[in-house]
């Protein structure tokens, strides 16, 4: 019994430790779960942080276009986007990606890479707990700070912009941070060093989608960008 008590132990803290460790994440440099995973392995990283402010202020709105454009009204998770995809999948359809950019942040920082319910389960609240205690500013930060944006350790758009494009994040063009934008699904089959048709054609819709009305009020009035 003492065993079995002891192990619920184990488990409940594992589960709530995001939660103790999220709120700290207002300041400090992160690292994602598979950033840590490969320092342990030996595996290649690449990442310097650069501040939201110092970046070029076409790659949050290229990002926010491309992976989240609710990322400002939603509170975490967007519940119409999941059910979309929860319909496509009742209907036989391939599902796309649900998962917003505070979803994102969650899985990076504190869970694992793949899909799996147990993983998402984690994930909702956790989602949620983020978008409460952290300012919207701090999570996108954060996510253009550790998502992986390279074929071989590139981990942030500091490291994946000097990678593709020989510069830094602060000056790139509208067109390079499209394109970085285009390759965050798989950075490892995509290329914005040498994109290719798919990428070049989702780059141009996401520089369009970075202009629309809804993400300029976004940045008047949430300030996230």
């Amino acid at each position: 019994m003492r065993i079995v008590r002891n192990l619920f132990v184990a488990v409940l803290l594992v589960v709530l430790l995001p939660y103790l460790v999220a709120p700290l994440y207002r300041a400090g440099h992160p690292v994602s779960t598979l950033m840590a995973w490969r320092w342990l392995t030996g595996a290649p990283v690449s990442r310097q942080w650069i501040d939201l402010a110092a970046m070029s202020p076409a790659l949050p709105r290229s990002v926010v276009a491309s992976e989240d454009a609710k990322f400002c009204s939603h509170h975490g998770i967007d519940w119409n986007a999941l059910r979309d995809v929860l319909d496509d999948a009742e209907d036989g359809e391939v599902t796309r990606g649900g998962s917003t950019i505070t979803q994102q942040v969650a899985k990076n920082l504190f869970l694992w890479q793949g899909r799996s319910l147990l993983r998402k389960a984690l994930e909702f609240p956790l989602a949620l707990w983020i978008d409460l205690v952290l300012p919207k500013q701090r999570i996108l930060e954060i996510y253009l700070n550790i998502a992986e944006l390279g074929p071989s350790g590139q981990f942030g758009v500091q490291a994946g912009s000097t990678y593709a494009f020989g510069r830094p994040a602060s000056g790139l063009a509208p067109r390079e941070a499209a394109l970085l934008a285009a390759i965050l699904p798989n950075p490892v089959a995509r290329s914005a060093r040498n994109p290719g048709p798919g990428v070049r054609r989702l780059a141009g819709t996401y520089m369009v989608r970075a202009q629309a009305a809804e993400l300029k009020r976004c940045w008047v009035e949430n300030r996230a960008f």
